[in-house]
């Protein structure tokens, strides 16, 4: 087993650990803060490696499979709760919406948290007017050719470009056209080069062959690609707003790009386990920032995930719950039943969605990386 793949495994239980702990987190400490007992804080799921019960009867444990995480608050089955005041469904509709909602807070706290130390620490990123490659957006040309982070293109179909200005003019004039890309590629990042490897010279240049997508909204021709960065030294307070303007950003533009799908009844391009672990195995190789940063842009996801109205998610929870408010009904077993049935089939069926958009994701970089790699 390479160090690569135990670093990269590691990475991923890390993540995803953070960011399931801390979404738990919310829902445990608000029932505590509530006087709801909680019979369970646990890490993973599959048989219990080790656990231990704590001073007011909650059992921390750690099982087999680190992937995920629960809390279990006394009373939660409604069909079982016996209306005590330290049960779940004992409390009233207005404090089981505040459990609830913890939940996704925690995830935009944490997010907002990593947020602002890695702008502390790095400063806040301005787009670069080289033409280096700063990121890639997985599936697309450049990333099926295999264009890595940090190649620097020195010409496009045998044009000389010195800007990022006159790369990204090249691109977008010749959608659906098969273009060149000179690239001169940084010694030690030469693993993976479509063209073959540099010999190990940091001046040496490989030429890849891809053709830009054509931009449904734009009609421009896009390859996936982004600027190298430029970092701006900031101070604590800065930082800590530009990392809640992070969270904003990121929640509006998620709200924008699912509206602007579901009006154009276009698929949702959705990551499933295997692209969040392609993710962040590629995060955790690419640098400290990178992955903590991820890890931020995954807990904003997240939290921003369970607000949706879905059944089993918070955010279903949270509609059953108003409505039981503002209608003054009690909310009965069967209908809750019924809405886990529903959530139940809703998101396996899009896990399955997500897990088909990355194994196809997959598929299409391998024969990308196996057609730029075959003599023109």
């Amino acid at each position: 087993m390479s160090l690569s793949f135990l670093q990269s495994a590691a990475a991923v239980v890390a993540t995803l650990g953070l960011v399931i702990i801390c979404h738990e987190f919310g829902h445990f400490i608000v029932c505590r803060l509530l006087g709801v007992r909680v019979e369970r804080f646990a890490f993973g799921f599959g048989p219990e490696l080790i656990g231990w019960t704590g001073r007011l009867g909650t059992r921390f444990s750690l099982h087999a499979i680190p992937l995920g995480g629960f809390v279990k608050p006394a009373g939660e089955n409604i069909e079982e709760c016996s209306g005590g005041r330290d049960e779940y469904y004992g409390q009233k509709w207005n404090r089981r919406l505040m459990i609830v909602f913890a939940g996704p807070a925690m995830n935009y706290v944490l997010a907002w948290g990593l947020f602002t130390g890695v702008v502390f620490f790095q400063g806040i990123p301005e787009v670069g007017t080289l033409p280096v490659i700063g990121n890639l957006v997985n599936g697309f040309p450049a990333d099926a050719a295999g264009v890595m982070i940090g190649d620097e293109v020195t010409a496009v179909s045998g044009k000389r470009v010195d800007t990022w200005e006159g790369l990204a003019k090249a691109i977008h004039a010749s959608p659906g056209k098969e273009i060149e890309l000179s690239i001169k590629r940084a010694a030690g990042t030469l693993k993976g080069s479509p063209a073959g490897a540099l010999k190990g010279s940091p001046s040496g240049v490989s030429r890849v062959k891809l053709v830009p997508r054509k931009d449904a909204s734009t009609g421009k021709g896009v390859v996936g690609i982004m600027p190298q960065p430029v970092y701006r030294e900031v101070g604590p307070l800065e930082a800590f707003t530009e990392g809640g303007n992070q969270c904003v950003s990121l929640t509006l533009f998620t709200i924008q790009t699912i509206g602007s799908k579901l009006l154009k009844r276009e698929k949702p391009d959705l990551a499933g386990p295997v692209g969040i672990a392609q993710m962040v195995s590629r995060a955790a190789h690419s640098g400290f920032e990178d992955l903590v940063f991820l890890i931020g842009l995954i807990s904003v996801a997240i939290g921003f995930f369970n607000l949706l109205p879905i059944p089993l998610l918070d955010g279903g929870h949270a509609v059953l719950y108003l409505w039981e408010g503002l209608s003054g009904r009690k909310l009965t077993p069967s209908t809750v039943n019924s809405a886990n049935s529903v959530g139940i089939f809703f998101l396996l069926f899009l896990l399955a969605f997500a897990t088909y958009n990355d194994f196809s994701r997959i598929y299409h970089e391998r024969a990308g990386r196996k057609a730029a790699a075959q003599p023109k």
